[in-house]
């Protein structure tokens, strides 16, 4: 089955995220690997998603749609880190 990158998730993920998921780092549970969730290797079902590790296939997360509802599961993942942008964006106008 071909995948598609992990920037598909940007759609499906704005219900629960209040900012792009895409350019967030996440590290995977099983192989450590760090990367932002659009490097992800995404199967798209007639239901939702899967996203799997660009390194070792391990699921890191499963987007679930029926009924109106949108279930996320991200138990492969050890953590996700989210930039403050504003922060970013002081501190690049101070220099």
């Amino acid at each position: 089955m071909d995948h598609l990158d992990g920037n598909v998730l940007a759609g499906p993920s704005t219900d629960l995220f209040a900012f792009d998921p895409t350019t967030t780092q996440c590290q995977c549970q099983s192989c450590a690997d760090i990367a932002t969730l659009g490097q992800a290797m995404v199967y798209g079902q007639p239901m939702g998603f899967v996203a799997r590790c660009r390194k070792c296939d391990n699921i890191l997360i499963v987007i679930v749609e029926r009924a109106g509802q949108k279930s996320f599961n991200m138990r492969g993942l050890r953590w996700l880190r989210i930039a403050d942008h504003a922060r970013n964006d002081r501190i690049s106008a101070e220099d």
